[in-house]
């Protein structure tokens, strides 16, 4: 990955999208199968699996992918989908590397975002620099690799 700031340009939306798709299904995978046979136990009755939705999966989806975007986007600038798709996280402010504490933000961003019928991502639509409200949160911008 380039960290000359003479060459950088924003990642367009559409590789933005397909990090973010290829993100949650790596999320999703490794949740099923932590939890596949609790899974299987109600997956004959809509209510119980409901139900187990509500109150067994909901925080430990959170938490990972508070973990999964933090760390990836601390340490190596992207997500697995942003690496697939060459882009990375960057500071806004000094177009370098995340910061943990950034990273952690922009994480906690985001889960509102998709909490919140992903409005925080349609901001990104709106503004010069294509932030989305985790990037806003975070002072982040995300670029091509």
């Amino acid at each position: 990955m380039s960290n000359n700031t003479d060459d950088l340009q924003l990642a367009s939306m559409r590789s933005r999208a397909t990090a973010f798709v290829i993100d949650d299904l790596l999320v999703t995978a490794i949740i099923l199968i932590i939890f596949w046979n609790n899974i299987m136990a109600v997956s004959h009755d809509v209510n119980a699996m409901m139900y187990f939705m509500k109150t067994d999966l909901v925080m430990p989806l959170i938490f990972l992918k508070l973990v999964y975007q933090t760390v990836f986007v601390w340490y190596y600038g992207a997500t697995i989908g942003k690496i697939i798709t060459k882009i990375r996280v960057i500071d806004s402010n000094n177009w370098g590397r995340v910061t943990l504490f950034s990273a952690i933000l922009r994480s906690i961003g985001r889960i509102f975002s998709e909490m919140f019928f992903y409005i925080g991502f349609l901001i990104g639509f709106f503004n010069d620099g294509r932030k989305t409200f985790h990037d806003l949160t975070g002072k982040t911008l995300v670029v091509n690799a």
